[in-house]
């Protein structure tokens, strides 16, 4: 019976009851050990039985080893038998996780969507409940993947709910649901203390009553320990904490057990397979038999149920383990190391091997090495990193033992466990002979410091340690100055360009990869430091030299990458290169392919990164609509996956659609989002594009001077040289023009010149003729401004082109040649009306009525147009979801792509119809804004 908890029980029940109407739902319960959390779950079960519910549920135990998806495999048992249903690349992933077939390394996130679509695909037509308790003793990739999976549950009728322990800091879930248990209210606490103890003296009752503190594990125990052999040390004034004193009472009860019992509940207490067969057959040579359980279960401590030992509650086990003599704990391991000897127990075996050493022992550590191997074949990195560690601690030979810690360094920041894989490198570049292990540890360790925001650190390290190689290993120096280039982007100009100095002065092998990727940099990015140019800076090859070509080192990266010679974010790095280059169309479908590829992969985990460039690309292409879908659900993802940079990236990527919207609210709102995610002092990754955001936003609510002062913190260090500050040089210029101090703008457009002379792009030649247009005299204007329009793509970045017909027809106007002027003004009302631009078309609107022609242009069908199509009508994912339908792509395909459940893709088409104005999904290939970017 459930003492009180009438809130708590509330809150489960809506959960439920939303399941019934298809609504999913998640709840992480946290609260101390013995608070209530393992009953209120057992509610959950009983109400969700009670209305017909499927129910699966699982338990984190707490291992001395992690063994990767340990806790998945429980979990998952029952719906298996659905395994087939799912997609072929989700049901490969699955089967490598669960170790059902070979396959290669899953990532946890893709994983957690094969989760979902199992148990959406188990719960059929209806709901579900999906239940874990202990859950911060889940091994690491079963924890990411049932967050992940639990992230991006909506409308599959699941609700996911999960029992986790204070203090334990092993389930992290930000961004979940939370109800935190605390202790009963007194009427409820005396109410369950008289129901377990009834014949409790006054004094005493009101003693367990005051230290009890209302947690129910400690009101059923402490009369228990009250009435035990030594009450004083449970009870002794300003004592242990009460979790600590419910483990004495607890090892008071085991104490009191025939010696065979205790031996049984110390195997069990070490045993992390399961299976009460092991235990058994690791007690036969300790002289203990079955028999010997039944005390344990006489005194409600200790049960088998289905095959599987099961401590009463994890303080038991807990107090066993811990108070346990040491060569009781190392015999009982060598035990069940003996017992575990079935090929599939191997992992197992190595961990108890190495328990049970007490110092260097070559074979353990091999068995160790091996069960890394394995874990980092399925995906568990965090496993396979502290399994090399502790091989490594068991190793004799130097060598050995550096090459298995610099594997752990490696392997642990694969996991994301950045404190970890430095403190490994740290340890073991100290013994490091070999200069390409020395690289790889100093790869390792920068990229912790990066990911920490330790940019300064992170860039130390790496030019460092290339320093270091340079002359043995010029190729291994040159890979760790490529990914230097990325932390000194974030430092300042002067540091980029000595990075890319330090490339340039390298003499790589021709034949090696990374060769004619360090070119394409060296050649995009480099500048001379002995030009006369203002800046002291030019680029290396004059503006006639051919454009270097993205696909070759595109090639060569993809050749290093199958080699395992270069990491994979090489490729990442190109598109943001390529872009700084104005080269935007390469950029786009250089990051198209790789999202398109990590979608089939399964490779969540890199989608922010790339989406971020392929967003960058959609907004310059004016592609707004475009722009605000996938910066969306990138969003979501890096929200999902913990990458608080990209979070950063895509609110104020999201800002700058909003700016160009005149949504003032969003557009700030996003901004300001982007710029709280700076730490410890440092610059928020998202500042640049955040404060272009505000400069486009006020520019185009005709605060020309604000705007000016925004746009020139991007024509400072540290930001002149990040992408933002090149393409907003217009704006600057523009503002700087409509305030009458064109000055403060010079500088800053003499650097966009040179850069468009360099990158030789049309549009970028219409945008700088364009500024000139604005700077020149009356007489010299016309000649400009026609220039400018006629390079602009007629099919390509609406926004630019329809700015430019704006500026035109407003100086078209100003010198009185407004019949000339409205076909301009016009043309750029159109484009700013289809885009949804409302500030500029306002604006455009307003020069059309000074010109005479305003009503006309009120009536025309460019001001009656729909701003996007179906873009308008539709939120960011269902404008995603239609396109993908109107393709003809089924519901589960489209989930595939976008990592959702086919019940969430049907929600979202159901609600988008009636907004088209359509019945059925056959009609959405008639609507051209969702064919046209099939």
């Amino acid at each position: 019976m459930m003492h009180g908890r009438t809130t708590e029980r509330s809150a489960v029940e809506a959960l439920l009851a939303d399941a019934r109407e298809g609504t999913s739902g998640v709840l992480v319960v946290r609260g101390e050990p013995g608070i209530g959390k393992t009953t209120l779950l057992a509610y959950a079960v009983e109400a969700a039985e009670a209305a017909g519910f499927p129910v699966v549920r699982g338990s984190g135990v707490e291992f001395e080893a992690e063994l990767p998806y340990a806790g998945l495999s429980l979990l998952l048992r029952p719906a298996l038998t659905h395994l087939p249903a799912l997609p072929e690349p989700q049901r490969r992933a699955l089967d490598a996780a669960l170790g059902l077939a070979s396959g290669e390394a899953p990532e946890p996130m893709f994983v957690g969507l094969a989760v979902l679509t199992l148990l959406s695909e188990y719960a059929g037509d209806g709901p579900l409940l999906c239940l874990v308790d202990d859950a911060q003793w889940l091994d690491r990739v079963s924890s990411d993947a049932l967050v992940f999976a639990a992230r991006r549950l909506h409308a599959e009728g699941v609700v996911m709910v999960f029992g986790a322990r204070d203090g334990e800091g092993a389930f992290p879930a930000p961004g979940l649901p939370e109800l935190r248990l605390t202790g009963l209210p007194p009427a409820d606490a005396g109410a369950l203390l008289d129901a377990h103890a009834a014949d409790l003296s006054p004094t005493a009752r009101y003693r367990v009553l005051a230290e009890a503190g209302g947690n129910p594990l400690a009101l059923r125990e402490l009369p228990v320990a009250l009435a035990g052999d030594n009450p004083s040390a449970v009870f002794r004034p300003g004592a242990l904490p009460l979790t600590s004193r419910l483990q004495l009472a607890f090892h008071g009860q085991v104490s009191r057990l025939p010696v065979a019992t205790q031996t049984l509940l110390l195997l069990a207490a070490l045993d992390d397979s399961g299976d009460v067969g092991v235990v058994l057959r690791a007690a036969e040579p300790l002289g203990a038999s079955p028999g010997d359980l039944e005390p344990a279960d006489a005194a409600g401590l200790f049960s088998v149920v289905d095959g599987t030992p099961r401590f009463r509650h994890p303080l038991i086990r807990a107090a066993v383990h811990q108070r346990a003599p040491l060569d009781r704990r190392m015999a009982a391991h060598r035990a069940l190391a003996d017992a575990l000897d079935a090929p599939d127990q191997a992992d197992r075996r190595a961990w108890q091997l190495a328990a049970a050493s007490t110092g260097p022992d070559e074979a353990v550590a091999d068995a160790l090495d091996a069960t890394a191997d394995r874990a980092r074949e399925r995906g568990g990195y965090a496993a396979a990193a502290r399994a090399y560690e502790f091989a490594a601690r068991l190793t004799v030979d130097q060598h050995r033992r550096t090459h298995r810690l610099a594997l752990a360094a490696q392997w642990a920041s694969e996991a994301g466990d950045l404190d970890r894989a430095r403190d490994f490198a740290a340890r073991s570049a100290a013994q490091a002979k070999d200069p390409k292990v020395r690289a790889t540890l100093a790869l390792v360790h920068g990229l912790a410091d990066f990911w920490h925001g330790a940019f300064p650190s992170a860039h130390k390290t790496l030019v460092g340690a290339a320093e270091d190689v340079a002359a043995v290993e010029p190729g291994a120096a040159a890979r760790l100055l490529v990914q230097a280039l990325h932390t000194a982007w974030y430092i300042n100009e002067d540091e980029l360009q000595s990075t890319m100095a330090r490339l340039n002065a390298l003499t790589l092998p021709e034949d090696d990869p990374i060769t004619p990727v360090a070119r394409y940099l060296i050649d995009c990015l480099y500048l001379d430091p002995d030009d006369d140019h203002p800046d002291k800076k030019q680029p290396t090859n004059p503006a006639p030299t051919p454009a270097p070509a993205l696909a070759d080192a595109v090639t060569a990266a993809r050749t290093a990458r199958a080699a395992g010679t270069v990491d994979a974010r090489v490729l990442q790095m190109l598109c943001g290169v390529a872009l700084t280059q104005g080269h935007d169309t390469d950029a786009y479908d250089l990051a198209a392919e790789l999202v398109t590829e990590s979608r089939r992969q399964g490779g969540i985990g890199r989608l922010p990164t790339l989406l971020f460039f392929q967003v960058e690309a959609e907004i310059f292409d004016s592609r707004h609509a475009d722009a605000l879908a996938t910066a969306s659900e990138a969003l979501g993802f890096a929200r999902d996956t913990g990458q608080q940079q990209w979070v950063s990236q895509f609110h104020s990527v999201l800002a700058v659609v909003r700016a160009f919207e005149g949504d003032e609210d969003a557009c700030r709102r996003a901004a300001d989002e982007s710029l709280a995610s700076g730490a410890g002092g440092a610059m928020a990754p998202g500042t640049p594009w955040s404060y272009w955001a505000l400069g486009i936003l006020d520019l185009g609510l005709g605060r020309a001077a604000t705007a000016v002062t925004r746009l020139e913190q991007l024509s400072r260090e540290p930001l002149r040289h990040h992408i933002c500050s090149t393409r907003s040089t217009p704006d600057l210029v523009e503002a700087a023009i409509r305030i009458g101090e064109p000055g403060r703008a010079a500088e800053q457009f003499a650097r966009f010149e040179d850069w468009a002379g360099r990158v030789r792009r049309p549009w970028a030649d219409a945008l700088v003729l364009r500024c000139r247009a604005l700077l020149a005299d009356d007489s010299d204007a016309e000649e400009l401004w026609t220039a400018a329009l006629a390079l602009h793509d007629p099919e390509r970045r609406a926004m630019e082109r329809a700015r430019t017909a704006l500026l035109f027809g407003e100086w078209l106007r100003r010198v009185r040649r407004k019949t000339d002027a409205r076909e301009h003004l016009r043309a750029a009302l159109e484009g700013f009306e289809r885009l949804g631009a409302r500030p500029w078309a306002d604006r455009a609107r307003t020069e059309l009525d000074a010109t005479g022609a305003g009503g006309a242009a009120r009536g025309s069908a460019a001001a009656q147009a729909s701003p996007n199509g179906a873009a308008a009508v539709l939120t960011p994912q269902e404008l995603q979801i239609t396109r993908l339908a109107a393709q003809g792509m089924s519901n589960r395909d489209i989930a595939a792509q976008l990592f959702l459940s086919p019940r969430t893709v049907g929600h979202h088409l159901y609600k988008a119809y009636p907004k088209l104005g359509i019945l059925s999904r056959t009609e959405l290939a008639g609507i051209p804004d969702l064919a046209a970017r099939s």
